[in-house]
């Protein structure tokens, strides 16, 4: 598997290899078949809202929790989730699995069967 990118930990500096090419079209792939097939509070949502409310919903799953910051504009408060781009391998397989798991719970019809593990 080729590896998207190399980063260090923000907390103890150690490099990082972060999820793979396939793994990554393998997630987006499969919220493309959910954005197309699926309605959530009664409208159809873009994949990047999904990609956001699968991966929130991921983090919560793992009781991990958002980081919460007083908006910029100063009018109320943002949750900041952490970006799938910053998943580890084995963190992105689990996502994969969760999505995988939700999709087919909710009647989704996923066209990739063979998501990276």
């Amino acid at each position: 598997m080729t590896a998207i990118r190399i980063d260090k930990c923000p907390r103890c500096g150690a490099v990082l290899r972060e999820r793979s090419t396939e793994q990554n079209s393998a997630l987006h792939a499969a919220i493309a078949d959910i954005a197309e097939q699926k309605q959530w509070a009664g409208q159809h949502l873009d994949p990047e809202a999904w990609k956001r409310l699968l991966i929130a919903a991921w983090e919560r799953a793992n009781k991990r929790s958002a980081e919460i910051y007083p908006a910029l504009d100063g009018a109320g408060f943002d949750l900041v989730y952490r970006r799938s781009s910053r998943l580890s391998k084995p963190e992105m397989s689990d996502l994969l699995e969760y999505v995988k798991a939700w999709a087919t719970t909710e009647g989704v019809v996923l066209h990739d069967q063979e998501m990276a593990a």
